[in-house]
């Protein structure tokens, strides 16, 4: 529980990864470890395509495939490690303390849920270097990610600053409650101004456990700014980020309200896709 691990591709949010990585790291004083994944691509060789021999296909082209398939992936070996070197050195040039890389031959989804036990804090890009372009694509490897993962995890978007201030969107449940006791417990947060909103149900303590979440906030250091809001939950918090300018989403994961909702499971890419701000989850 002592490694913010940093998920590096050669996708356009790879230096915002690495910066929000270098931050946390820094914030918790923990080791950062970067990850970069060489996945399994759906290249043929000529292993693959050996029945083509029997339709006309010469051997030699089949072998020149094969040979092509070694050195495409030696190159991406080698392309990864130069990104986990240069990352490396920025992380020691601002600060980080420990640093270290590793390369793994697997899936994202994989090689993270293989080195959560070490994790304080996974941080990714809220899009992979093969769907920069198809935004749509991006969807199931962060729910598998949130689903599956027992780890905070921060989705990053493609320009990075440092965060003066967070939002947190309050349901009264179980999970929000976890996520406030998070946020207190974590230090990750702490000197940043938390803006903890809600938005009006038919849940009769609602408003009082708001209130209460907002002292306890308050007693533990936080300079809270709070407000209860109506209307339609995906706009009201939208239109509430906009109006306060703030730097980062927080939610606690997994609740079936509306509210949870509107920033997981199936409206994950509603959220993501509506906001330049990183989001982070709480477990």
């Amino acid at each position: 529980m002592n490694k913010i691990i940093t998920c590096i591709d050669g996708s356009t949010y790879a230096n915002s990864v690495c910066q929000s990585g270098i931050w946390a790291a820094n914030k918790l004083d923990k080791t950062l470890l970067l990850l970069h994944a060489i996945e399994k691509t759906n290249q043929s060789s000529s292993e693959d395509l050996s029945g083509a021999i029997g339709l006309g296909a010469r051997s030699s082209l089949l072998k020149d495939m094969a040979y092509l398939d070694e050195q495409r992936n030696k190159l991406a070996v080698e392309v990864g490690k130069d990104m986990l070197t240069h990352a490396s050195q920025v992380a020691a040039e601002q600060g980080c303390q420990t640093v270290e890389q590793t390369q793994r031959y697997s899936h994202i989804v994989e090689a993270i849920l293989d080195l959560e036990f070490e994790a304080r804090l996974i941080v990714i890009g809220r899009s992979g270097e093969d769907h920069d372009k198809g935004f749509k694509n991006l969807g199931s490897n962060i729910e598998r990610i949130i689903r599956q993962a027992h780890t905070p995890i921060l989705i990053t978007n493609k320009e990075f600053s440092e965060p003066k201030s967070f939002m947190l969107a309050y349901d009264g449940r179980e999970t929000a409650d976890k996520a406030v006791k998070r946020i207190i417990d974590g230090g990750l947060l702490h000197g940043l101004t938390c803006h903890l909103v809600t938005v009006k149900s038919n849940q009769n303590d609602l408003a009082d456990k708001f209130k209460q979440t907002e002292n306890l906030l308050i007693e533990n250091g936080f300079d809270v700014k709070s407000q209860l809001l109506a209307g339609n939950v995906f706009d009201a918090l939208m239109d509430y980020k906009r109006d306060h300018e703030i730097d980062m989403l927080v939610m606690g994961a997994f609740s079936h309200s509306k509210l949870a909702q509107i920033f997981l499971g199936s409206n994950t890419l509603k959220m993501l896709e509506h906001t330049h701000l990183p989001l982070l989850i709480l477990r």
